[in-house]
């Protein structure tokens, strides 16, 4: 609903029309997509950048193409990691090991027990959106540093609402020029859609010519492009930045209401909140209660997305 990014989106419409036209190989490469990709690659301090029709295709496309052009690698996989990257693990071929959520020590063992000249990626993310926590990422890059491993970092949810620029909690944290490989979606704080990695020109270049999930699809409309690209500038201003504090704020003042009615939530340092309802039916319920009578939309989130 931002007017600078409507009015971006608008201009692409007058200039290309409604679609791309094909895929980034043959005719669907505009302006806007390159734009894009640079402004990208620039907010993470990357090389390059690689923009893909969604956050799940970025995931799935990446990390099985890496399976696939790095014989006898080894992929260390969060075991709260997204579906998109559990999928992608699974399709690259690669060998891989599930270390307990968030347990360095477990991935520690694993990784000791490897051999040590396999070449090796630790996949994780900055901020998980079910339990609401951050990844212990500095413990998990020094472990990589010790083990000479890749680091692949998906950010979706922090994006937009971590950082200085709004490059996410890499950025925050400082540790950007640690992580190997940064994942992250345009479709929840930028507020249209679409996927990207940001990295090193030959990752990036790799990615670009080996993985299926960017060659053989149309690619991203030239209009979502460019109100990506207004959303990102936007949110690396002054004004973004302001828009962070104020989201932090808003969901702090919610964990403590949450907190002085006795209600079951779990307690997070991300601006994620998760009420703990406990019972399907209950929750769709409570959903549709505070959306019909009250305006106010929470989404419900239910088996498989969390356990039973």
């Amino acid at each position: 609903q931002d007017e600078d990014v409507i009015n971006s989106m608008h201009e692409a419409i007058d200039s290309f029309g409604a679609g791309s036209g094909g895929t980034r190989n043959i005719s669907g490469t505009t302006r806007y997509h390159v734009d894009l990709e640079r402004e990208l690659a620039d907010l993470h301090g990357k090389e390059s950048a690689l923009l893909f029709t969604s956050g799940y295709v970025s995931n799935e496309a990446t990390l099985s193409t890496l399976g696939k052009i790095l014989p006898d690698l080894i992929i260390y996989s969060d075991s709260l990691n997204h579906a998109s990257m559990i999928e992608g693990i699974r399709r690259s071929g690669a060998d891989r090991r599930i270390f307990k959520h968030n347990d360095v020590d477990h991935l520690r063992a694993l990784m000791e027990n490897d051999d040590p000249d396999r070449p090796k990626l630790i996949a994780f993310e900055s901020v998980y959106s079910m339990d609401g926590d951050f990844g212990r990422m500095e413990e998990i890059c020094d472990l990589a540093d010790e083990f000479d491993a890749m680091t692949y970092l998906d950010e979706v949810h922090a994006v937009g609402m971590y950082g200085q620029n709004g490059a996410g909690v890499a950025e925050m944290w400082g540790l950007a020029d640690r992580i190997d490989i940064i994942e992250g979606t345009l479709g929840k704080a930028y507020g249209v859609m679409g996927g990207y990695i940001a990295s090193h020109e030959t990752v990036v270049d790799a990615i670009r010519s080996m993985a299926s999930g960017f060659i053989f699809t149309t690619s991203t409309c030239p209009v979502m492009a460019a109100g990506a690209l207004a959303s990102i500038q936007k949110l690396r201003t002054d004004a973004g930045r302001e828009l962070r504090r104020t989201h932090q704020a808003n969901a702090a003042k919610l964990k403590q209401k949450f907190r002085d009615a006795g209600l079951p939530m779990i307690d997070t340092d991300t601006h994620i909140v998760p009420l703990l309802v406990g019972d399907p039916e209950r929750c769709k319920a409570l959903s549709d209660t505070l959306l019909f009578d009250f305006g106010i939309y929470v989404q419900p989130i239910n088996y498989p997305t969390v356990p039973k």
